[in-house]
């Protein structure tokens, strides 16, 4: 397999790559990864291979697989007007540059697995949210929903999409849990709020695990999803995803796909502070009250203090065993 990836030595890409090549390896299977980068001096893995943009706009190469991951982190800093137009353009700028390497490609990818979060969804506390749940309406839904819509346009070109919206990704080696080590260890970590918001995680292994599920699922002509009134399976001569409760509309018939990359049992805040508490072997006495949050954070807050439900419902209806089903040991039991 031939992957380019953008984002490649983010928190995810560069666990996507180890793990991929570990299992290339193991297999003695052909693989090249390729990283999309801004500058071509980054450190880099050996066996991965550096493009620039620059040189994606030249090149002939073809990638039998794109998996685009760039962007900014949305709880990185405040929801300034300004931050909001380098979240939205950190997405589209890099989703724009591969689609115009996809238009003028000869031999097109055959998947465009492209990132999105959970935010899609907008706060909409314990109602329980799957693939073909609809949304509320705020920032995070029109920065998830944009980066989506571009990606999509990949189907016009013939080449499938499948769209994973991420949770609240889990290891301790970075993402929310890196950025709370510090307070917990301290003895100041606490819930925020009242607690009782629902937090949808996924461990990194899993997040890792499902994206390379999906995508050879798709490379074998295996991608189905099973629901209660429908069951589809891709004809492998097609090029094609399944089209069932987890697609989305596009205006041709090459096929998208959504997947919710979260773990089966979302946690309120209040379980995931003892669990963090527990495993760090420190206190949580402390709590952060929603308005003091707002204050802080301003708009930004509706990630810690609005909670959202959302279930991998089109991963559990494709076959993925999930290997952390909970938080405690999704801490616990990851490298």
């Amino acid at each position: 397999m031939n992957i380019l990836i953008s984002g490649g030595s983010g928190f995810l890409g560069s666990a996507f790559s180890r793990e991929l090549m570990t299992r290339y390896r193991a297999q003695n299977r052909e693989l090249h990864i390729t990283w999309l980068t801004r500058d071509s001096s980054q450190a880099h893995p050996d066996g991965v291979s550096m493009m620039t943009y620059d040189e994606l706009a030249k090149t002939d190469e073809s990638f039998d697989v794109v998996l685009n991951l760039a962007g900014a982190g949305i709880a990185d800093k405040r929801w300034s007007d300004a931050r909001k137009e380098q979240l939205l353009a950190s997405r589209v700028k890099p989703t724009e540059s591969l689609l115009e390497f996809i238009a003028r490609s000869s031999t097109k990818p055959k998947l465009l697995v492209s990132g999105s979060a959970i935010g899609w969804y907008g706060a909409q506390g314990d109602k329980p949210l799957t693939e073909s749940s609809g949304y509320e309406t705020d920032f995070s839904h029109k920065l998830c929903d944009e980066w989506e819509q571009l990606a999509l346009k990949a189907t016009e070109y013939g080449v499938p999409v499948a769209i994973v919206r991420t949770g609240v990704v889990i290891h301790p080696d970075g993402g929310m849990i890196g950025k709370l080590l510090l307070p917990f260890k301290m003895g100041v970590g606490g819930q925020l709020g009242d607690g009782k918001q629902i937090m949808s995680w996924v461990s990194r292994e899993d997040w890792v695990g499902a994206a390379i599920f999906i995508i050879e699922k798709h490379l074998a002509g295996k991608s189905h999803i099973q629901s209660t009134d429908t069951k589809q399976v891709t004809d492998s001569t097609s090029n094609s995803l399944t089209t069932n409760d987890n697609s989305l509309q596009t205006a041709n018939d090459t096929a998208a796909l959504v997947y919710n990359l979260t773990a089966p049992n979302p946690v309120t805040n209040h379980t995931f502070t003892k669990a963090l508490g527990s495993w760090l072997n420190r206190p949580t006495f402390f709590s952060l009250p929603s308005f003091f949050l707002k204050l802080i954070f301003g708009e930004m807050s509706t990630l810690l203090i609005d909670g959202q439900k959302v279930l991998p419902q089109a991963l559990l209806d494709a076959g993925y065993e999930f290997k952390h089903l909970t938080l405690q040991q999704a801490l616990e039991e990851q490298n």
